[in-house]
């Protein structure tokens, strides 16, 4: 049994952040899956949002971030994180990021615009953003004396007084899987924090890496917490489209300095769509193209940033220029084909503005969380200003109490289980799953795919139960039970909403009802 002040689960921003600002007053456990920077925050391109320059405010963030989440933004929670933006980058700045410079500007660094914005605000590192914030901070976490770092770990369940027959809702810390050896430790835990990331890969289509398979939401929702607006799942528009490219991302910045989407005639289509064309949030860009696409009968269509000049482009998107050149596409002499892909979980599990979920010791910070902060679709660059906020919020609240992890805990019993004979079945229940979820969960809903899915859903939850109660768990097993949780609260989510708001795009209800609601689900 290992014991911790606090284990944090994920080693994304919102990971890393709160363990350099918790290690220099207690001993903190850091469990990730795969390396360290194996999460979604490293393919971060575009930037993080925040207000630096005397030209914008937080007035305008927080306005332009309530018009992209489509009525459902819970204003008090938009406003407190517009108004921290600004200290969330400068202790990045403190911690040495390398965001781009540009000495013209009020503020020293070159800031630039995306979908839904109305000012340049978006501080960045060239197109790599989110793996410059990493590398700096995994070089300081790395050497710090206080942090524990288990990497290849998967979280395997989260252990709560009901779970050891304790009178109270507690959690106490959580079984990890050490996927080397297949051996589940116990980990003691005075507070525990879900930096798990997003659901993408519930769906066949994704720039979402490997790692993103909702366990934070299904672990939390098993242990009793509430979720909220699972149904919001926010599809990028541009994905390059090629063979041999596995999720690579066209960053929104493309379309903030010029891009523009095309058919393969040339046509451009998206003033059609919007009176803001390629600058409109998110879910109208992937709608627009997702419409255009099925109208066509086309596998992709085309962003176009030729018109810019190769230093341009060069200087402000090194990597998807290195990236499209490498796969045979000059983007500064020919249009990139893109299409959409699950992108963003705007849902998970509820906390409120200190971090804290529905469960004693236990918090959830960036994109397993649900806030209020995204509604019904994020605006671009907020997630990892989210991360930031919320991983300052879940410390000072962690450090205002006393707590001590627990001596005994019960050991991972697996005293009645097996070697699986076939692992076949976990790989077509993943593959099944993922093609239904597309298919039937995707832009655009109907009830009659809402409850095909659910019905395949069922079907797999029976099967997977089965599986995790006769056999040895391994890391395939345990994504694919996570996943089945969150694609079941992402269908029950979608069922329940009567209307069509931001991402979630229903031809059943195909108006926007007057009055907002958040859906939640309680287990």
């Amino acid at each position: 049994m290992l014991h911790t002040d606090t284990l944090i689960i994920g080693s994304g921003l919102a990971g890393l952040a709160l363990a350099l600002k918790l290690a220099d007053r207690q001993k903190v456990t850091l469990v990730t899956k795969q390396s360290l920077l194996d999460g979604a925050s490293r393919w971060a391109q575009g930037g993080i949002a925040a207000v630096t320059s005397e030209k914008d405010t937080p007035e305008a963030h927080f306005h332009d971030t309530l018009l992209a989440g489509a009525g459902l933004c819970d204003e008090t929670v938009t406003r407190h994180v517009v108004q921290h933006g600004k200290q969330a980058i400068e202790w990045l700045i403190a911690r040495g990021v390398p965001f781009t410079r540009d000495i013209g500007s009020d503020t020293g660094y070159h800031l630039t615009r995306e979908g839904g914005h109305s000012q340049r605000r978006i501080m960045h590192a060239a197109d790599a953003t989110g793996d410059a914030v990493q590398k700096t901070l995994i070089s300081l976490i790395s050497t710090h004396p206080n942090v524990t770092i288990l990497e290849h770990y998967l979280a395997v369940d989260l252990i709560t007084g009901k779970k050891i027959s304790l009178d109270d809702s507690r959690c106490y810390g959580a079984y990890a899987l050490d996927s080397k050896t297949g051996k589940v430790i116990t980990i003691s835990a005075g507070n525990t924090i879900l930096a798990t990331g997003g659901s993408g890969k519930v769906y066949l289509y994704t720039t979402n890496p490997d790692t993103a398979t909702g366990d934070g939401i299904a672990m939390a929702w098993r242990a009793g917490c509430r979720v909220a607006n699972m149904e919001f799942i926010q599809f990028h528009p541009t994905c390059l489209y090629h063979p041999h490219a596995k999720s690579f991302l066209i960053s929104e910045a493309v379309r903030g300095e010029g891009g523009i989407l095309k058919l393969p005639d040339g046509t451009r289509f998206m003033p059609r769509h919007d009176e803001r064309a390629e600058l409109a949030p998110r879910d109208i860009v992937a709608r627009a193209i997702d419409y255009e696409m099925k109208k066509h009968g086309l596998d992709c269509v085309y962003l176009d940033i030729s018109h810019q000049s190769v230093e341009f482009i060069e200087a402000h998107f090194p990597n998807i220029y290195a990236r499209c050149l490498s796969l045979g596409i000059n983007i500064s002499r020919e249009p990139i084909p893109v299409v959409p892909a699950a992108h963003y979980t705007c849902g998970g599990v509820m906390t409120d503005l200190h971090a804290r979920t529905d469960v004693d010791h236990l918090y959830a910070v960036g994109e397993t969380a649900y806030t209020g902060l995204h509604g019904a679709n994020r605006l671009a660059s907020n997630s990892l200003l989210e991360c930031l906020v919320f991983a300052d919020a879940a410390v000072e609240d962690i450090l205002s109490h006393k707590s001590c992890a627990t001596e005994n805990l019960p050991s991972w019993d697996e005293s009645r289980v097996t070697d699986a004979d076939e692992q076949i079945v976990i790989a077509h229940n993943w593959a099944e799953l993922r093609h239904f979820m597309w298919n039937y969960v995707g832009i655009v809903r109907t009830n009659k795919r809402l409850q095909r899915a659910q019905h395949r859903i069922r079907l797999l939850q029976d099967e997977i139960s089965e599986f995790y109660a006769n056999f040895h768990v391994n890391p395939d097993l345990l994504e694919l039970r996570n996943l089945v949780v969150n694609a079941d609260l992402i269908v029950r989510s979608a069922l329940l909403r009567r209307e069509s708001r931001g991402l979630h795009y229903s031809k059943d209800y195909p108006d926007m009802l007057p009055d907002a609601a958040p859906t939640i689900l309680s287990p």
